[in-house]
């Protein structure tokens, strides 16, 4: 009773919104990279769920409340983003045939949204972040809509209005800031800009720009990197930044254009980790959520990034290694993620990934799930499930829910050169000193030409277990050669091997414990294949050399002699 009075009262306070004023607000420009038979398939019905065999909105939302989600809440909350339909609408400005029907069906859809779930009650109001991605799809319903009546037109602006006020009272800050407040202050920036004649409108306005600018030098580093130590939120949080700037640019605003430069260092930073021509590595959680819509990007700004050999970020802690017969290696040397939470970062200190020629050899697990699998969550946000060195079955951090991390661990680069035949760093972490008998772990990487050596050493005090991972993507096949471990994916091929009598042995799919698994994309996930090395001893005592052959194998003679450059 009492959110229908409150309801009742935002209602009669929302201040009319004029054709005029409407029609003088200009929509933000984007580019459309969808085909045909996506627009058929939304007409028919389809919304973008996470994965194909999770339905989680087929479960009661207070059946979720009440025993927790069986399925995981993020697949219902895609589908009610609604950027289906801004798809439909982008695309019925290029099919004149169509776009009758996409007006009738976008018209039916939206309303039918609004009916089903009233200002504030339900899933869909839970997240503030939710409510921030929905309005500018409601905005653009409005602009582009040519067949609403002055009634249906009201409750859309109503709805822009109502989820404005209600981000407003919840934003997320303090403790929470991190892409959601991106979101979020996206949604009242556009809100804003749609009531600016009005004294709510102008605070939102305000709020939004005020904190956009300030979170511009938190969560993206100086170098172009992401605080919150995640690549694709990374990409999500300066989508929405572009989207922010050209709208309000587009509305006589040009205030957030400040931000040009550090967003430039942000896509330069993408462009660097890039490991295939438009992918990016799973560093860190991703739910494959959009800024705008899936094909659809905000206009950004145009760049050539000069090719790189090496380059190393040294605020978001990664350093890669570009070989000439297109291999790409990352190392991870950074931190756990944004403080204090530490929400989307995974424990993968001193980690490495590996391409060649835009196929993924050494792999990033991903996230898989936030919710609904809890055991899943927990191992692949793990340290075992990276290509990294476990210490005593630890992980590097504390892992207190499936978000929030406790005992960060800090990372630093102790020594670096670069020559004419290649790159070597040197790094330590120090997640396990909060062992009783602490740890220190190094790991140096060595590239000369074609060729990596990756050793690692520890510090400390006592006796421990130490296990070498190193996974491989599901599409590559491994088989053991002369002493070498043969990975081909396609028609390419490396080998990879430990060095003074140390050996591999693989795994793959394991349940019990869990080890070897990939996900690629949200809510999926499937078995790969898992080279590992496992050994016991005095701290000062155990030590890890690979090699990693990318193009001719070289001798024993020759790898020992790199071996001794490291």
């Amino acid at each position: 009773m009492y959110a229908k009075k409150r309801r009742q009262f935002l209602i009669q306070g929302i201040p009319s919104l004029s054709i005029q004023i409407l029609d003088g607000i200009l929509l933000p420009g984007l580019s459309l990279k969808v085909d045909q038979s996506l627009v058929e398939r939304i007409l028919a019905g389809k919304t973008f769920y996470l994965d194909d065999d999770q339905k989680s909105c087929e479960e009661p939302y207070d059946k979720m409340l009440e025993t927790g989600p069986r399925t995981d809440i993020r697949s219902l909350w895609e589908p009610a983003r609604l950027q289906h339909l801004l798809i439909l609408l982008l695309c019925s400005r290029q099919d004149i045939e169509q776009e009758e029907q996409i007006a009738d069906f976008v018209g039916s859809e939206v309303l039918k949204w609004l009916d089903s779930n009233p200002f504030p009650c339900g899933p869909h109001y839970a997240s503030a972040m939710e409510c921030g991605l929905r309005i500018p799809v409601f905005l653009h319903i409005l602009k582009l809509l040519k067949n609403l009546d002055p009634e249906d037109s009201r409750r859309i602006a109503q709805a822009i209005y109502l989820h404005a006020w209600w981000i407003s009272n919840r934003l997320s800050l303090y403790s929470s800031l991190g892409n959601h407040t991106i979101a979020e202050c996206a949604g009242l920036v556009f809100a804003g800009i749609v009531f600016r004649n009005s004294p709510v409108g102008k605070s939102w306005l305000k709020t939004g720009k005020a904190i956009l600018k300030q979170e511009a030098y938190h969560q993206i580093l100086p170098d172009g990197g992401p605080a919150e130590q995640s690549i694709n939120y990374h990409r999500f949080v300066l989508d929405l930044y572009w989207y922010c700037l050209d709208f309000l640019e587009k509305n006589g605003d040009p205030e957030l254009a400040s931000l040009m430069p550090r967003l430039s260092a942000g896509e330069h930073f993408l462009s660097v980790m890039q490991t295939g021509k438009a992918d990016w590595p799973a560093l860190g959680d991703s739910d494959d959520g959009y800024a705008v819509a899936p094909g659809v990007i905000p206009r950004r700004m145009q760049s050539d990034f000069a090719p790189v050999e090496h380059k190393t970020f040294p605020e978001s802690g990664y350093s890669v290694f570009c070989t000439q017969n297109g291999t790409r290696l990352i190392f991870d040397h950074g931190p756990l993620g944004m403080p204090p939470l530490y929400n989307h970062g995974h424990a993968d200190a001193l980690s490495i990934i590996l391409s060649k020629e835009g196929l993924p050899f050494l792999v990033d697990p991903g996230t898989y799930r936030y919710n609904g699998n809890p055991e899943y969550r927990r191992y692949f946000k793990s340290t075992r499930a990276h290509n990294t060195v476990t210490v005593d079955k630890m992980d590097q951090a504390v892992q207190e829910t499936g978000f929030v991390w406790s005992h960060a661990y800090s990372s630093r680069i102790t020594r670096s050169r670069i020559d004419q035949n290649g790159m070597m760093i040197e790094a330590k972490h120090d997640g396990y000193a909060m062992l009783k008998n602490n740890v220190w772990h190094s790991r140096t990487i060595l590239n000369d030409h074609n060729t990596f050596i990756i050793k690692d050493q520890f510090d400390g005090v006592g006796q421990h277990e130490f296990e070498l991972n190193y996974h491989l993507h599901p599409d590559a096949e491994v088989t053991f050669e002369s002493g070498w471990w043969r990975i081909q994916h396609g028609k390419i091929t490396l080998y990879l091997t430990l060095l003074k009598g140390d050996s591999l042995l693989p795994f793959c799919g394991k349940e019990n414990p869990l080890l070897g698994w990939f996900s690629p994309s949200y809510g999926m996930k499937s078995a790969c294949s898992v080279l590992q090395c496992r050994k016991a001893g005095h701290v000062h005592a155990v030590e890890f050399i690979t090699a990693i052959c990318t193009g001719d194998v070289l001798s024993g003679r020759e790898l020992e002699a790199l071996a001794c450059r490291v």
